[in-house]
Formats: structure tokens, C-alpha cells, sequence
């Protein structure tokens, strides 16, 4: 019986809702076991309260070699019944390179690791079903019994917390409908954002932006243009987001962690992509539907591109409907 699991699942934010399916799925194909998740410390309070793990970990990326000694030992010590290797990197194929000559089962990229995915289409797999892959690989699936892996699932984030005020839309002065704008660092400009931000204003809903400190500025350059629109970049955590996305009209904005983030909440979503992004491979899953929209170069994206790609997806209904 399988009572000890490690998943290592390193790396942004984006990559780390990408992960949730297959970490559901783990938890179903090995009941009873403890689970945990070696990941990093931006992430960790987020996973701490997800149901699917036991313990978090958050020193998955050591900042010197003691520090991958220490873990190293750890893991070995530990004495886990399965490895589930997400990250796929070449630190974690050194991690299990370090185990040796007695590792633990483990699936992933590492060469002569027990589960060795090696699928000819990996590289082109969208993550999530890519993981998924690997645990039915584990579970000694074949080709034919492959399956597309379902949208991240955060409805847990509310019930974590007791549905606290501090999740309501109330208690950043949100009043239905709105909508979530998620700027990335780079990518589509800063005019284009507040365009947006105005053409949503005008139709009766305000417009939320979202963001972590490198967005600061577009933030405020976004929410000058449009006095109706509420600046919560620095003000909202990833679980108020997660709750306000779960509540939102629509969420729109770059391909990014939070773009992920919405769209798994329960957003319906329109995400930017620009064509060197691969947003087949990248792109996020909503229960309520996620869409791309691909340009070769975001900055020469029109704002009525955007407005038309809305419209299309009903988008702009739901801001009706709400109001």
C-alpha cells in the first residue's frame, strides 16, 4: 500500500494551478495516503489550506548546496512510497539522481527513475494533461486511456476560510457586476488596458485590477484613465482574487499566474496570448470557459479586437444579467 507520496511541483504561479488536476487525481488513486507538496515559499500559505495536501514544503529551490544537501537528506529520510515529479526540471532530475543508488519510485523525467515519461508529444502536451499523463502512466495506463485533465478546482479557497468578510466583493467597496482585469508586467499596453477599463465602465460594471508588485504601475496608470475602475494590486491576496474571480462577470488580461488563477475560480476568461506564448500548451481551463486570444505581437492588439472577442463569448451578457 501506498502511504507516503512526495509531488514536487516547483516553479510560477501558473504552473502551480496547472498542477492542482493531477494532484486531485493522486489523492483519488492513493487513498489514505499522506501527501506532500515540495514547492516554494510565494505559494506555500496558498497550499497549505488546499485540501489535496498533507504537508507543504516550500524549500524546493535551496539557495546554496547545504541547503540541497539538507533537503536531500530530508527526502531520503522520509522514505516515500512514490515520487511524483511535476517539475521536470533539471534540479529535480538532480534531486533523484541524488537519492541513489536507493531512490524511491518516481515519475518524471529522470533518467532511469522508475516511471521515465517519455511521451513523443510532451513537449506539445498542454500542462495539466501532461501530469495528468504521468499518473495514469503510474497507474499503467496505456496510450489509448489517455484523457484531457479537468479544470483546476478552487472551490475549496471559500470553504478553507469560513467564507470570511474579508473574501466579499463588500469588503473592497465591489459592487455587482465586475469584472477582473489582470495586466501581466509586459505585454499589452498600459492605454490598452484603460481603454478596455473605460469601454467595461461604460456599460454599467467596474472594472477590478489585479496584480502583484511588478504591476504597480500599470495599475495606477490603468486606474487614472478610469476613475470608476478599483486598483486592488498590493490590496488582494490569492485567496481574495480567487473569491473575487469565483463572483466576476468575466476576468480578461496577459497570460499570467492570475489569469490561471481566475479562470480555475470560475471566471469565464479571456486570456492574451502572444503567439511565441503557445497558448495550446499554456492556456488556462475554467469550469465556465477560458478563451484565447492570439496576436504575433500583443502591443499591436487592438482594444476593439478585445471588445469584439467579449462580445463573442457573451461576455458583456453576463455583465447585463448581473446588473
Amino acid at each position: 500500500m501506498t502511504k507516503k507520496i512526495l509531488i514536487i511541483k516547483l516553479g510560477d504561479l501558473a504552473e502551480f494551478i496547472q498542477m492542482l488536476p493531477a494532484a486531485k487525481l493522486v489523492r483519488e488513486r492513493h487513498v489514505g495516503a499522506r501527501i506532500t507538496l515540495l514547492t516554494t515559499e510565494p505559494y506555500q500559505a496558498f497550499a497549505e489550506r488546499c485540501p489535496l495536501f498533507d504537508l507543504v514544503e516550500a524549500d524546493g529551490r535551496p539557495r546554496d548546496a547545504k541547503g540541497v544537501v539538507d533537503l536531500i537528506a530530508r527526502i531520503r529520510a522520509a522514505r516515500y512510497d512514490m515520487v511524483y515529479d511535476f517539475h521536470t526540471s533539471q534540479r529535480t532530475n538532480n534531486y533523484f539522481l541524488a537519492l541513489k543508488p536507493n531512490p524511491p519510485p518516481w515519475s518524471g523525467t529522470a533518467p532511469s527513475c522508475a516511471y521515465f515519461h517519455n511521451e513523443p508529444d510532451r513537449a506539445r502536451m498542454n500542462a495539466s494533461d501532461r501530469m495528468i499523463a504521468q499518473v495514469l502512466a503510474v497507474a499503467g495506463a496505456r496510450d489509448g486511456q489517455r484523457r484531457d485533465a479537468p479544470p483546476p478546482d478552487l472551490s475549496w479557497v471559500r470553504r478553507a476560510w469560513r467564507d470570511p468578510p474579508r473574501l466579499q466583493p463588500e469588503f473592497f467597496g465591489l459592487k455587482h457586476p465586475y469584472v477582473l482585469l489582470v495586466p501581466a508586467q509586459t505585454g499589452w499596453p498600459d492605454s490598452a488596458h484603460a481603454a478596455l477599463a473605460q469601454k467595461i465602465a461604460a456599460r454599467g460594471a467596474i472594472p477590478a485590477i489585479v496584480g502583484g508588485a511588478e504591476e504597480r504601475d500599470r495599475a495606477a496608470a490603468i486606474a487614472r484613465a478610469e476613475p470608476k475602475a478599483k486598483n486592488l494590486v498590493l490590496r488582494a491576496d490569492l485567496f481574495q482574487i480567487a473569491a473575487l474571480a469565483e463572483r466576476a462577470a468575466f476576468a480578461v488580461g496577459e497570460a499570467s499566474g492570475l489569469m490561471h488563477l481566475a479562470a480555475a475560480a470560475g471566471a469565464p476568461s479571456l486570456v492574451l496570448f502572444a503567439r511565441a506564448q503557445d497558448p495550446e500548451r499554456n492556456a488556462p481551463r475554467s469550469r465556465r470557459g477560458a478563451a484565447t486570444l492570439t496576436a504575433d505581437a500583443l502591443e499591436e492588439l487592438p482594444v476593439s479586437d478585445v471588445e469584439r472577442a467579449l462580445q463573442n463569448l457573451g461576455a458583456f451578457a453576463n455583465v447585463r444579467l448581473a446588473s
